[in-house]
């Protein structure tokens, strides 16, 4: 029991106290479902991988984003994690082709370039050229942090230097639906000023 409780609080958001709820909870249950859990975490590393062209995980690949040929292949939204292409698609606003780099750089935490899904990309961007079916924007959907803003200038700079460049965008930054003046902080402020249409 006390090697589940401690594999439970390793995981992000599990506390020392729901680690054990989720313990004495699946004691409790019927052991079909203690099985189902094992399985479904086995499926999880056997089953799934990185899309070949996004760098999604993904347990097909293609990806089905990739796969799908309504998909605007031309316009390439650049994401740190999984779960932004998870958020983005829950919008419905976007409708072309994504790229996970898989983190951010963090030189503090021995992250650079080499780290993260950017040849990929750079490689992606390159044979779309050579193929007659250029990119015409890569969007830059990196977080506004210091290590995603880093991120996005050093994609940018690396981009602008491909022969048939595409145009490189970021992601607009502003107020929030439901939010007052009064409570933005200045930066915010300056950004949806900036990016108004």
């Amino acid at each position: 029991m006390t090697r589940l409780i401690e594999a439970f609080a390793q995981l992000p958001g599990i506390g020392p106290k729901s680690a054990s709820r989720l313990a004495y909870y699946l004691l409790r249950q019927p052991a079909e479902t203690s099985l189902a859990l094992a399985e479904a975490l086995h499926g999880l590393k056997a089953h799934t991988r990185l899309c070949s062209v996004c760098m999604n995980i993904t347990e097909t690949d293609p990806c089905p984003l990739c796969a799908d040929a309504a998909r605007d292949r031309g316009l390439i939204c650049v994401v740190e994690e999984p779960l932004d292409v998870t958020a983005i698609e829950r919008s419905r606003a976007f409708k072309g082709a994504y790229h996970v780099l898989h983190g951010v750089m963090s030189p503090i935490n021995g992250v650079g370039p080499d780290e993260l899904k950017i040849s990929e990309l750079l490689t992606r961007i390159q044979r779309a050229v050579t193929a007659n079916e250029p990119v015409r924007e890569v969007i830059l959907a990196t977080n506004p942090t210091v290590e995603g803003e880093q991120t996005a200038a050093y994609l940018q700079r690396k981009i602008a230097a491909l022969p048939g460049a595409p145009r490189v965008t970021r992601l607009a930054r502003g107020l929030p639906v439901g939010g007052d003046l009064e409570y933005a902080d200045e930066v915010t402020l300056s950004r949806a000023l900036e990016g108004r249409g």
